[in-house]
C-alpha cells in the first residue's frame, strides 16, 4: 500500500460483507454487478472521475467487468494473479467444495495460509497475523459462502470488449492460480501486456512485492521506478588483512590464500552472531553494518581473536555515522555515504591486530562494558578537522595497582575459578574460547581476566602467560 500510494492517489475499500464494511446475509451475497456498482459509488464518494483499476486474485473478474462496462471511468486496468474462469484455473468443482468446507471448519486459525502463501508458513509471527487477518475479514460462514460464489465466476465473454490499457501480472509458480490464467487474459484482452513474475505466494502483499509494484508503477507512469535512498544511522566495522612481505615462495603464497579463505568463512559466521550484515568486501578486506556501536566493537574484538588464532594479521576500524541505503535490509541492499569512507580510513590507519574506533563510537558505547584508550587522530578526506580516535582494549584496571617484585607473584590472591582462567590464558585462548571451555558467558570470562591482571599487577595477557610459565612448574 505504501509503495502504490507513493506514485498514485490510492483508494482502497473492503468489499461488502468483509473487513470494515457491513456484514451481509451469507445466503444473499452481492453478485459481480452489485460489487461493480460499489466500485463506482466509492469513486463518486472519493471524487475520482477516472481511475486505474487494480484487481488482484478474486478481485480480477470484478475489475474486468467494471472496465468493460464503464470505460469512461477506467483510465487503465491492472490484473494480478487473476483469472476469468475459477474452475478452469483455480480449482475444479469438487476440490473447490472441499476447500470451502474445510475453510469454514477451520476459519480463523490461519489454515488457509499454506494454500495461499506457502512461503510464509515457516514464519510463526506471520502465521499468527494471518489467523487474525482471517478473523477480522469475515465470519466462517461468510468466508465459505464467498468462496463458493467466487467459484461460480466465469467472465471470459467480456474480455474482447475491454478497450483500456491493460497490464496482466502473474507469478510463474503461483500456488493458488495457474499462471496460464494470466496468459489467457493477456491473449484475449485487446492490446494487453503480460508480465511474468517469480514467486509462489498468491497474495500481492507477500513474496517479492517490489517486483510487482515496480511493474505497475512503470505501466501507469511511463517511467521506470527509481529506488529512493533512505538515510539511517549505523555502526560500521571495516577490516583488512595485513599481508606478509613477499617471499617469492609459491608455498607461502598458497598458505596465505588458504588462510584468507578459511578466515573469510569463519568471519562471516562470527559477524552474523553479532548481527553484522556485509556491505562490501572480498577475501582481504570488507565492511560490516550493525544496528549498534557496542555490537560492532564486540564483533571486532571477536574477529581479532579469530584472526590471531589463524596467525592472520587483521586491522580494523569502527565508526558510527549516517548512511544512504537503498533497499535497506534486503539481500540486494546497497549503502553509500561519508560514514562508509571514514570507517575504511580508520581501518587503513590501524596497525596489525589493532582495533581503532572513532571517538564518537567510544562515546556511544559508554556503559556497555567496552574499554577504549586514546589514540592519535588521523586526517580523513572530506572531514574538516582531524578525526579523534580511540584504541579498543579488552581489559582495563579498575584501581591503581601496587607493584610487586616480578619474581614474587601472589597467586594466593586468586580464586579457584581465576586459577582455571589463568591457565587457559596461558594456553593462548581468547575470552570467547575460555567462556566456552568453562561454560561461562564471554562477559564473565572477560571480567575474570581483568581481575587476574589487577590482582597480580600485570599489564597484559601475555605477561600473565609468561609469569605462569616462570613460576608454575610444568608436568
Amino acid at each position: 500500500m505504501r509503495r502504490l500510494a507513493g506514485f498514485s492517489r490510492l483508494i482502497h475499500f473492503d468489499k461488502r460483507g468483509t473487513g470494515l464494511s457491513d456484514r451481509v446475509d451469507p445466503a444473499h451475497l452481492p453478485d459481480l454487478e452489485t460489487r461493480m456498482d460499489d466500485v463506482r459509488a466509492v469513486m463518486d464518494a472519493a471524487g475520482s472521475g477516472r481511475a486505474a483499476i487494480l484487481g488482484t486474485g478474486e478481485g480480477a473478474p470484478m475489475a474486468l467487468l467494471f472496465a468493460a462496462a464503464c470505460p469512461e471511468r477506467t483510465r487503465a486496468l491492472v490484473l494480478y494473479g487473476g483469472y476469468a474462469d475459477f474452475h478452469r484455473w483455480v480449482l475444479p468443482p469438487e476440490a473447490a467444495e472441499r476447500f470451502a468446507a474445510e475453510a469454514e471448519r477451520r476459519w480463523g486459525t490461519g489454515a488457509t495460509l499454506a494454500a495461499l502463501a506457502p512461503g510464509r508458513v515457516p514464519d510463526p509471527h506471520f502465521a499468527a497475523w494471518w489467523a487474525r487477518f482471517e478473523r477480522l475479514a469475515c465470519t466462517p460462514t461468510a468466508a465459505a459462502a464467498l468462496m463458493r460464489m467466487n467459484a461460480a465466476i466465469d467472465v471470459r465473454g467480456v474480455l474482447p470488449s475491454i478497450r483500456v490499457p491493460t497490464l496482466v501480472l502473474h507469478r510463474m509458480q503461483d500456488a493458488r492460480v495457474d499462471p496460464e490464467a494470466g496468459r489467457y487474459l493477456a491473449r484475449h484482452i485487446p492490446g494487453a501486456v503480460f508480465r511474468p513474475l517469480e514467486g509462489r505466494d498468491h497474495p500481492l502483499w507477500t513474496g517479492d512485492v517490489d517486483a510487482a509494484v515496480d511493474a505497475i508503477e512503470e505501466f501507469l507512469t511511463g517511467t521506470p521506478p527509481h529506488a529512493e535512498p533512505r538515510r539511517l544511522l549505523a555502526a560500521l566495522l571495516a577490516w583488512r588483512t595485513v599481508p606478509p612481505r613477499p617471499t617469492g615462495g609459491a608455498a607461502a603464497d598458497r598458505g596465505w590464500a588458504e588462510a584468507l579463505h578459511g578466515f573469510a568463512e569463519a568471519a562471516s559466521e562470527t559477524a552474523a552472531r553479532f548481527g553484522g550484515r556485509p556491505v562490501r568486501g572480498d577475501a582481504e578486506a570488507g565492511t560490516l553494518r550493525f544496528d549498534g556501536a557496542a555490537r560492532a566493537v564486540r564483533c571486532a574484538v571477536a574477529l581479532r581473536a579469530l584472526a590471531a588464532a589463524r596467525r592472520l594479521p587483521l586491522a580494523q576500524g569502527v565508526h558510527v555515522g549516517e548512511l544512504e541505503a537503498v533497499d535497506a535490509g534486503s539481500p540486494g541492499e546497497t549503502v553509500a555515504g561519508q560514514a562508509l569512507r571514514v570507517a575504511q580510513a580508520i581501518a587503513a590507519a590501524a596497525r596489525a591486530d589493532e582495533v581503532l574506533a572513532s571517538a564518537l563510537t567510544a562515546e556511544i558505547c559508554a556503559g556497555s562494558g567496552e574499554h577504549f584508550a586514546e589514540a592519535a587522530p588521523i586526517a580523513v578526506e572530506g572531514v574538516p578537522r582531524p578525526l579523534a580516535l580511540c584504541s579498543v582494549v579488552t581489559e582495563q584496571h579498575l584501581e591503581p595497582a601496587r607493584r610487586l617484585p616480578p619474581d614474587q607473584p601472589d597467586l594466593g590472591r586468586l580464586s579457584a575459578r581465576e586459577h582455571e582462567v589463568l591457565a587457559l590464558v596461558a594456553e593462548g585462548l581468547s575470552n570467547l574460547a575460555i567462556a566456552a571451555r568453562l561454560n561461562l558467558s564471554e562477559h564473565t570470562a572477560k571480567r575474570h581476566v581483568a581481575n587476574i591482571l589487577l590482582k597480580l599487577d600485570l599489564p597484559s595477557r601475555a605477561a600473565a602467560a609468561a609469569m605462569l610459565a616462570r613460576h608454575v612448574p610444568s608436568d
